[in-house]
């Protein structure tokens, strides 16, 4: 398999919190209330040092991938982040809404998106998410241009990185699949994130689904991995502001001490996994 995990691993584990803090209300659903920055500002001050404790009692190297307009708001508790060896992973200017973008604007912000890692992480980001989880139909050819290794947005598989093909979208015959690109794809999913289950925003996402159900599903998810796949990879996203709440913290922990239990479990950063990758 392409995916040569060290001597001794089974599967590797990738917890990826998205610091959105303000930036995923303002770029995405436009919302700049009193209100709703106060959630973001929970997730910097109160949900990041939660996770980050809980990232340390269990040996956890996961990737933050995180806004530059969260580092600009945030530094110090962005700086907890760097100084606890987690790594940095770009998340867009402002959680800007990807697909929204003419092809000018997504050029124009993604270099103010590096420029702003050179500036506040102090090197450039190797991977890239999106901050919509989506594209238009140059974001991935602005992303090899731009030197980045792998991408963590799409959902062509559940546990196996691929890399990403362009579609010729046909309506009338089969739509035509590129050459797969140079990067490598960790898939995410909706069902291993934790925002449409519990974050409520009246008119747009009903939230406040439960706990117990959500992470019984991530359970899931690393039980079937763990007895049927080779060499899988697992990427569950969590947002300090969202995971952070008590309830939710205690839920994490158990499902921590669950897969940790298991033998030959890496809880590892995404760059880290895509160091064991060969073609």
């Amino acid at each position: 398999m392409p995916l040569n995990l060290p001597d001794g691993v089974k599967i590797a584990v990738n917890i990826g919190a998205d610091f959105d803090a303000h930036s995923v209300w303002m770029g995405t659903f436009a919302k700049t209330s009193p209100s709703y920055l106060s959630r973001g500002e929970f997730g910097a001050e109160v949900g990041v040092p939660r996770l980050l404790r809980l990232f340390d009692q269990f040996g956890i190297t996961g990737t933050w991938c995180t806004p530059v307009h969260s580092m600009a708001t945030f530094p110090e508790a962005f700086a907890t982040i760097l100084e606890a060896g987690q790594e940095i992973a770009a998340h867009g200017c402002f959680h800007e809404s990807v697909p929204s973008l003419d092809q000018d604007t997504e050029v124009r912000l993604m270099e103010a998106t590096i420029e702003g890692h050179l500036k506040h992480v102090g090197v450039r980001p190797r991977g890239y998410r999106s901050p919509a989880w989506d594209f238009t139909e140059h974001t991935l050819q602005l992303l090899e241009s731009t030197g980045f290794e792998w991408d963590s947005s799409l959902m062509g598989r559940d546990f196996q990185p691929y890399h990403p093909r362009p579609v010729d979208v046909r309506w009338e015959e089969g739509s035509v699949l590129g050459t797969p690109s140079p990067l490598l794809e960790f898939p995410v999913s909706w069902f291993l994130d934790d925002f449409p289950v519990a974050e409520y925003i009246p008119g747009v996402n009903q939230g406040l689904g439960s706990s117990e159900v959500m992470f019984q599903r991530w359970k899931d998810h690393f039980d079937y991995a763990y007895a049927h796949e080779s060499s899988p990879v697992l990427a569950i996203t969590v947002h300090p502001q969202t995971i952070g709440r008590a309830h939710h913290m205690l839920g994490m922990e158990r499902l921590l001490e669950h897969m940790a239990s298991h033998e030959g479990v890496w809880f590892a950063s995404l760059s880290q996994i895509y160091d064991t990758w060969s073609d």
